[in-house]
């Protein structure tokens, strides 16, 4: 069964039914037994899953960089000409990717409720909560990747 990763920004943040609780620099909960750990090392931050159901990497770079705060890095888990239809918005190149993160994204947490990967990159269902605060909303991103970057993200709701 897969549990969802919750991708935050800042601060640690408890996660709901089982999931582990992360702090903003380790972002992807693994396919581990939570209820096997020590209280302790419940709260210790956990180390990142490598197993087939852990995120792509280029997916990953993208979470890890919204959990970060940091637009630039956003920006870089794209190719150069980048693509990111955002609700049919079409956001191209690393510049307009940036300013886009950096309005939009960035501050935000992320909780993974379900990845497919395919042939050209990963598809994701996730709940994301802008500012960080509130319910948040669920959406389909569905990313393309290509030589280790984002040639296309698709971001729609679900």
């Amino acid at each position: 069964m897969r549990r969802p990763a919750v991708l935050a920004a800042g601060a640690a943040l408890a996660v709901a039914a089982g999931a582990v609780a992360l702090t903003g620099g380790d972002l992807l909960g693994g396919d581990t037994d939570e209820a096997a750990r020590p209280p302790a090392a419940k709260s210790a931050a956990p180390t990142p899953s490598l197993a087939p159901s852990a995120l792509h990497p280029a997916a990953r770079r993208y979470f890890d960089a919204v959990a970060g705060e940091d637009a630039d890095a956003v920006a870089a888990a794209f190719a150069a000409d980048g693509l990111v239809v955002d609700v049919g918005r079409e956001i191209r190149g690393r510049d307009a990717i940036r300013a886009w993160a950096a309005d939009e994204v960035v501050g935000g947490d992320y909780t993974v409720l379900d990845h497919t990967p395919h042939a050209t990159g990963t598809t994701l269902l996730v709940r994301f909560r802008p500012g960080g605060t509130g319910d948040g909303f669920r959406a389909r991103y569905r990313f393309d990747i290509t030589d280790g970057l984002i040639t296309r993200a698709t971001l729609e709701y679900a």
